[in-house]
């Protein structure tokens, strides 16, 4: 998937290149502020990560004028800090806001959870990926006519690889997206139920679907 990094230091966006790169995303921005908002466009991305503090405009009038063209996810990331900077990106249609400095994982949780949220009824009950169907309203994976049930873990933990089909899930961004009401989760939860979904998933005929990057994450 595809995101538009809107950062004028230089540095700044080159980690985070580095950081979306390294878990599977393609990024793209430009330094034409001016025509910034038609670069965004031009380049149709699944998600935009958004400064406020920009030359030219700030990232509210882009933000804006995004929205007026495009319902791509724009998640606001900026050093400004005040609830009137959250509130005004909201209300101009951002659909989230982090503040620097940022934690990476929860970062990549919060893009995962807009982008799996833009595709939701687009997508259906219904998510098909590398030969597999997962359908979200019977909690159930097929695959050449065998079918298997899903606990409500497993389920959330498939769909959440299969709307970021190709990207790395980082273990804590799938912590945070499943029990981020928990005040502790003993990472073995998650081990217990990523070894009972490679077994479902190797009875419809599957091993190897899900799979690990080590010290990264899991992806399908």
């Amino acid at each position: 998937m595809n995101v538009f990094i809107i950062e004028d230091e230089r540095p700044m966006r080159e980690v985070l290149i580095r950081l979306l790169t390294q878990y599977g995303y393609s990024c793209d921005s430009s330094d034409d502020y001016p025509r910034l908002v038609s670069a965004v466009l031009s380049s149709q991305p699944d998600l935009v990560l958004l400064d406020i503090n920009l030359p030219y405009q700030d990232g509210f009038e882009v933000c804006r004028a995004l929205r007026r063209e495009s319902a791509v996810p724009i998640l606001v990331l900026t050093s400004r800090a005040t609830d009137f900077d959250e509130l005004l990106s909201l209300n101009l249609g951002a659909d989230d806001f982090i503040t620097k400095p940022y934690n990476a994982q929860v970062l990549l949780a919060r893009m995962q959870k807009l982008l799996s949220r833009a595709r939701g009824p687009s997508a259906g009950a219904v998510l098909v990926h590398g030969g597999l169907t997962l359908n979200l309203l019977t909690a159930t994976i097929s695959h050449d006519g065998r079918e298997e049930s899903l606990t409500r873990n497993e389920l959330g933990i498939l769909r959440l690889l299969m709307a970021g089909r190709g990207n790395i899930l980082p273990r804590d961004a799938i912590i945070n997206a499943l029990w981020q009401s928990e005040a502790f989760i003993d990472e073995n939860t998650l081990n217990v139920n990523i070894v009972r979904l490679r077994r479902k998933l190797a009875s419809v005929g599957l091993a190897g679907y899900l799979k690990t990057k080590r010290g990264l994450g899991y992806y399908v």
